[in-house]
C-alpha cells in the first residue's frame, strides 16, 4: 500500500528543490519543450497530466489539468490513471511524466485512456530509458527497481488496491524491444525517441546536490546531444507518443 505520509514528505521535498534549484528548472524546461512538441494543436480538448506531483508542467503549459492520487493545493483534480473523472472523448492529450513505470497494469490504463481521449488525441510518455550505462545508474543509485526481467501484468482491469508499484524498465521493454514484449493493441506508436541525459543525471535531480554549476548546462547539453547518436550505450530518458488507431 502507498504510505500517504511518506508520499507527502517526498512531494514537499520535491517542491522545495524545484523552488531552490534553478538548474533543475532549466533542465525540465527542455523536457517540457519536447513534450509540447509532440502535442497536436489541431485537436481541441483538455490537456491532462497524470501523476503531476508538484504540478511543474503548468510552468510550460499553464492550461494543463494537473492530477495526482492525493490532494494538494496546486492540483486541479485527484484521480487514478485507471479511473479518470473526465467525460468520454473530452481529452486531447494525456501526459505521463515519470508515471508510466508506476502503472502495474498498463493495459488497464490504455483502456481508460481510449475512453477519455478524442479520436485523434495523444498520449505522451516521458520515462527512464534503460541503456548499458543508465541501467547501472538507475539500478544502483535509485530506490525504485529496474525490474528488467519481471513479469508485466497485461490485465485490462485495474489493480485491486493502491499498493506501490515501480518498474523503471517497463517503457524500454514495451516500446523499444518489439517482439520481446507486447505493444498495446489498438494504439499507434507515432514517436519513439531515446536520448542521453547526463545533464539531468549529474544535476542531482530533486534529491541530491548538483555535480556541475548551472552555467555549464549548455555545454553538458551539447555533450548529451552528441552522445545521443549511441542510445543503446548512453541514453537515460525516452519520449513516446501514441494515438488511438
Amino acid at each position: 500500500m502507498i504510505n500517504i505520509e511518506q508520499h507527502q514528505i517526498e512531494i514537499l521535498r520535491n517542491k522545495h528543490a524545484w523552488e531552490t534549484k534553478p538548474l533543475l528548472r532549466s533542465i525540465y524546461e527542455a523536457f517540457y519543450r519536447q513534450i509540447a512538441g509532440l502535442m497536436n494543436p489541431d485537436v481541441k480538448g483538455k490537456i491532462v497530466e497524470l501523476g503531476s506531483g508538484v504540478g511543474n508542467l503548468k510552468s510550460a503549459i499553464p492550461h494543463a489539468i494537473c492530477t495526482d492520487l492525493f490532494p494538494n493545493p496546486w492540483l486541479d483534480a485527484v484521480c487514478s490513471a485507471y479511473a479518470m473523472p473526465f467525460e468520454n472523448g473530452s481529452v486531447s492529450h494525456l501526459v505521463l511524466f515519470d508515471v508510466f513505470h508506476h502503472l502495474e497494469r498498463p493495459n488497464a490504463f490504455f483502456k481508460e485512456a481510449k475512453r477519455v481521449l478524442i479520436h485523434d488525441g495523444r498520449i505522451i510518455i516521458f520515462e527512464p530509458y534503460i541503456s548499458a550505462s543508465s541501467r547501472a545508474v538507475y539500478g544502483l543509485l535509485h530506490h525504485e527497481p529496474v525490474a528488467w526481467n519481471a513479469r508485466i501484468d497485461f490485465s485490462e482491469s485495474a489493480p485491486p488496491d493502491d499498493r506501490y508499484y515501480a518498474a523503471q524498465g517497463n517503457a524500454t521493454r514495451l516500446f523499444f524491444r518489439r517482439g520481446k514484449e507486447q505493444w498495446p493493441e489498438g494504439w499507434k506508436v507515432f514517436h519513439r525517441q531515446p536520448f542521453v541525459c547526463f545533464s539531468y543525471l549529474l544535476s542531482g535531480g530533486y534529491s541530491k546536490p548538483a555535480m556541475y554549476p548551472g552555467r555549464m548546462l549548455p555545454m553538458v547539453q551539447t555533450i548529451d546531444s552528441f552522445l545521443s547518436r549511441w542510445p543503446s550505450l548512453f541514453a537515460a530518458r525516452c519520449l513516446i507518443g501514441l494515438t488511438p488507431e
